[in-house]
């Protein structure tokens, strides 16, 4: 369009040239040679343009495009699970569409979630639903963990292990239990969260097994002193982390914190004291928290500890 311009330009300028050469007199050699530049300046611009056509617009990569199709977690004689589709966008969070049956004649099945993670973070979508024999559910699985969205993870690997048991006899046998990754932009494109740690984070331990990083700590008036923190499992069998041996300011005082972090995940979690308690210590002000780290394995509780070591932290 700048060079349509251009032309115009200058034809009117090669107007008012032959205009001025006119009245001047001008001999029509002059002329001649005016419309014979005119000419070539037309011709030039008009190659510039059709090249400036030809060549393609600038290619931007597109992200992955979501793709996915039903997933069958689980379909034997008693029951089956399907996932049968995904909403990133839910009002309530990123939601997995999920269709249950129980086939069985007397017994009432709860299906459940015992673990889940995104990206290899573990987050609980606090979901169970319980479903009468010989009856089917549609039901939706939703991560409403904000930390999920504060970290900026991609749901690229949604990983769930299912239990399916009987709802009136805990002894039983499980119905099912499944493990299924769901890659919405396919397999190929899953990523791993990695933590990337911060001048004002502690770094307690960071080894070949674990990792726990103090990410932050908060004076709540109301809910209480919390410590944040950031777990990470480097093993292949389930740890569990526990603090033992605490105490806040001398007094001793039990955090409300233990947890389990499944193999090759990470975890956020918040060791907590209510206001109520520190009070009763006469505690208004945390100045130093002493606590003993316990990390073992999950499973063999006669397997060496994965860190039995005393830490103090100063706010």
């Amino acid at each position: 369009m700048k060079k349509l311009s251009k032309i115009l330009a200058l034809a009117l300028a090669l107007c008012l040239a032959l205009t001025l050469l006119a009245g001047c007199g001008g001999t029509s050699d002059a002329v001649t040679e005016a419309v014979s530049a005119m000419s070539e300046t037309n011709n030039e611009a008009a190659e510039s343009e059709t090249e400036d056509e030809a060549e393609p617009e600038e290619e931007t990569e597109a992200e992955s495009e979501l793709s996915f199709e039903e997933i069958t977690v689980a379909d034997n004689d008693q029951c089956s699970i399907v996932i049968t589709g995904l909403d990133p966008d839910s009002i309530w969070g990123y939601t997995l569409d999920v269709a249950l049956e129980n086939k069985s004649e007397d017994a009432t099945y709860m299906f459940s979630v015992l673990t889940a993670s995104v990206d290899g973070v573990e987050s609980d979508p606090y979901w169970a639903a319980e479903v009468a024999a010989g009856k089917k559910a549609n039901e939706e699985i939703t991560f409403y963990d904000s930390v999920l969205d504060d970290i900026g993870v991609a749901y690229t690997d949604i990983a769930l292990t299912f239990r399916v048991y009987d709802s009136d006899d805990w002894t039983a046998d499980n119905v099912a239990e499944e493990t299924v990754h769901i890659y919405p932009y396919g397999e190929e494109n899953a990523v791993a969260y990695v933590y990337e740690v911060q001048e004002s984070n502690v770094v307690l331990v960071d080894n070949d097994q674990i990792t726990v990083i103090v990410t932050a700590r908060e004076d709540d008036p109301i809910w209480g002193y919390t410590v944040s923190l950031y777990l990470e499992n480097k093993t292949d069998e389930e740890l569990m982390f526990s603090a033992e041996d605490v105490s806040v300011n001398g007094y001793m005082s039990d955090p409300y914190w233990a947890t389990t972090v499944d193999a090759g995940n990470c975890k956020f979690t918040e060791m907590y004291w209510f206001t109520e308690d520190l009070e009763e210590d006469g505690i208004d002000q945390v100045e130093e928290i002493e606590l003993t780290l316990w990390v073992y394995s999950y499973d063999n509780w006669t397997a060496d500890d994965i860190l039995n070591e005393t830490f103090t932290l100063t706010p």
